[in-house]
């Protein structure tokens, strides 16, 4: 099919993959206050990784089963009026951002805080053996004495991937303060992840116009939307006040240009984005 008849007016391109069916997978945010203004932390993918490769994105990945299986639920605090898909999107953030970047988002049974030592020692007896299915979250916490922390998590946005994609993501976005113990000692994993940096929302969004940096269009409006905040405080404030429109993109050409339509109640600022030549 030649460029021209790609870029017709008017031309949908988000039915392809219509028969795809979304998996499961979270995304978290961790933030913390810094002298530049509230700063996430985020990673950049492996280029083998074949969903947003090489892109800045928010540490995250797949549900797996045993994120809400019995031995999860029983080790979580918060779990109480949420149903199994809702507990795993958040044990499911928690331990991705375990696995990618050693920050845990738990505590000590008695609710006393874990050092940077006793993180770092979980993630070098846990973190990879996750990653590989060889343990659960709800086996780590039982066998260690933690509790998993949901009620640390809001749910911050969510998105589904249109079908213009062959690979589809039904993702819950979570926003959580990254523990100070913990916050000198994340860092990508060098697997999954390559490179990860504390950052302003400001800042890597500006690193992105000028070509340094790649993120995926959900990416750019949630670092968007978490820059209206300038400290934690008022990011989670106005998290836990908010509750997420569900969007799937929709994705076509008019004009040779590539548009993009979410919903208007979405809270992005607008319905109808153009993001360039199709």
């Amino acid at each position: 099919m030649s460029k021209g008849n790609v870029l017709a007016s008017g031309a949908d391109l988000s039915g392809k993959y219509a028969d795809v069916v979304p998996r499961p997978a979270s995304s978290i945010l961790l933030i913390r206050d810094a002298d530049a203004g509230l700063e996430v932390f985020m990673v950049k993918r492996h280029h083998k990784i074949d969903f947003a490769s090489g892109a800045m994105v928010f540490p995250g990945g797949k549900v797996d089963p045993e994120d809400s299986d019995a031995e999860a639920r029983a080790a979580t605090i918060g779990a109480d009026g949420l149903d199994d898909t809702q507990l795993g999107f958040r044990v499911s953030a928690i331990r991705e951002a375990f696995e990618e970047t050693g920050v845990l988002i738990a505590t000590h049974r008695d609710g006393s805080e874990l050092t940077a030592e006793q993180t770092n020692d979980l993630k070098d007896r846990y973190a990879a053996r996750l990653e590989k299915n060889q343990v659960t979250m709800g086996a780590m916490a039982t066998a260690e004495g933690l509790s998993i922390r949901v009620d640390r998590l809001e749910a911050f946005a969510h998105w589904i991937t249109p079908p213009v994609m062959p690979k589809r993501f039904d993702t819950p976005f979570f926003i959580a303060e990254a523990p100070e113990a913990q916050i000198d000692g994340a860092l990508h994993d060098g697997t999954e992840a390559v490179e990860s940096v504390w950052t302003t929302p400001a800042a890597v969004m500006e690193q992105a116009d000028r070509g340094e940096v790649t993120m995926v269009f959900a990416t750019r409006l949630n670092l968007q939307l978490l820059g209206e905040a300038s400290n934690v405080a008022e990011a989670m404030a106005t998290a836990a006040k908010r509750t997420p429109v569900i969007v799937t993109p929709h994705v076509y050409v008019k004009d040779g240009r590539r548009m993009i339509d979410i919903p208007a109640d979405a809270g992005f600022g607008k319905a109808t984005w153009d993001v360039g030549e199709g």
